[in-house]
């Protein structure tokens, strides 16, 4: 049995073939119809770059669908059940995966990548622990932001932010946003920057107190006139990527003393030249929090939480999704995605 896969090529895009269907490797899996894919920021830091090693892999790991097949010892889902699939999957048996921190696992991407980190495709294959029922008034393009949201839940979680702290995010893309959401449930003043007009207007929507555009003033000082002068509790840096050098130290600078820095935008592999002040945070005792993908907080699996305040509409999700596309334009989703300045793109899903 095949199904239709997008398989990524030497130059970074996708090719459309006709692949082998997964099937279940152990009678607690479970085998999932692909509705809705997304697509995120650590996708589009691999888009047309020159990566032979990815050659023919499945990408994509912001996903939706249908249970089609369950083995013999599933109990959590059944055919036919609407699931959203969690894709932060570890080996299970490392010391982080057994003290619950699989986000954390060594063998963490070679695992993921085998099974449940398959989005671009007709079907994936995954442990029946990670699929989650869908309520039924939760679509499934609602759905694929969640993976995007339990990352801004780690992070929130990492920074301790509390009701009545002020707080900075560098970066307005759905990771973004989600942080702003989030910040703002629980009870903080926000302040968003970045230099898509278009994400400012929608973080404003969103219930952002202030926006500033990088582009026309200076981000740090609008942060502390914001505050008054003394800098915010918690800076979140969500942009990530290439604008690292310059948004990272800007996020120390805007973080008062005793203040707190959360490093949630996605490095690139290798090491990263970023000149930081260190006597000036040393001295400042702010704290850099790296924080990476999501797993368990207490006894609480972070997607069911965030599953959760999406499904009580704590989350908004319809006004992220810009645009949506079929898999066999997969490479114009990406481009849309890429040049979000001009194609107006926050969240792009993948109609499978």
């Amino acid at each position: 049995m095949t199904m239709r896969a997008a398989l990524k090529t030497e130059d970074g895009r996708f090719e459309l073939a006709d692949v082998e269907t997964p099937r279940l490797p152990a009678p607690d899996w479970v085998r999932a119809r692909v509705r809705i894919a997304g697509i995120c920021g650590t996708d589009l830091r691999h888009w047309k770059k020159h990566e032979p090693e990815l050659a023919c892999h499945i990408m994509g790991h912001e996903l939706a669908g249908e249970v089609v097949e369950v083995g013999e010892d599933v109990t959590r889902v059944a055919p036919g059940d609407r699931v959203v699939i969690e894709t932060v999957l570890g080996c299970g048996h490392c010391d982080w995966c057994r003290a619950r921190r699989y986000n954390l696992c060594p063998d963490l991407y070679p695992t993921r990548t085998q099974s449940v980190s398959r989005a671009y495709a007709e079907y994936v294959v995954g442990p029946q622990q990670k699929f989650y029922c869908l309520p039924d008034h939760v679509g499934f393009d609602d759905a694929a932001l969640i993976d995007t949201f339990s990352v801004c839940l780690h992070a929130q979680h990492l920074s301790g932010l509390t009701i009545n702290d002020r707080v900075a995010i560098i970066g307005a893309g759905s990771i973004g946003l989600g942080q702003l959401m989030l910040a703002k449930a629980s009870g903080a003043d926000v302040i968003v920057i970045d230099t898509v007009a278009h994400s400012l207007g929608l973080a404003r929507r969103l219930g952002a107190d202030a926006v500033v555009d990088a582009g026309s003033a200076d981000p740090v000082q609008a942060v502390k006139d914001f505050i008054g002068g003394m800098g915010v509790d918690i800076a979140f840096e969500c942009a990530g990527g290439e604008s690292m050098p310059t948004t990272l130290p800007q996020a120390t600078r805007m973080a008062r003393r005793g203040g707190a820095v959360v490093i949630v935008g996605g490095f690139d592999a290798g090491e990263t030249a970023i000149p930081l002040e260190w006597q000036r945070i040393q001295m400042s005792e702010i704290r850099l929090i790296p924080s990476a993908s999501f797993a368990m907080r207490d006894i609480r699996a972070e997607q069911g939480e965030v599953l959760d305040l999406v499904a009580r509409g704590k989350l908004r999700t319809q006004e992220l999704i810009t645009h949506r596309f079929p898999l066999e334009r997969i490479n114009e989703a990406f481009d849309t995605a890429q040049d979000k300045e001009r194609t107006g793109a926050v969240f792009v899903a993948l109609e499978i």
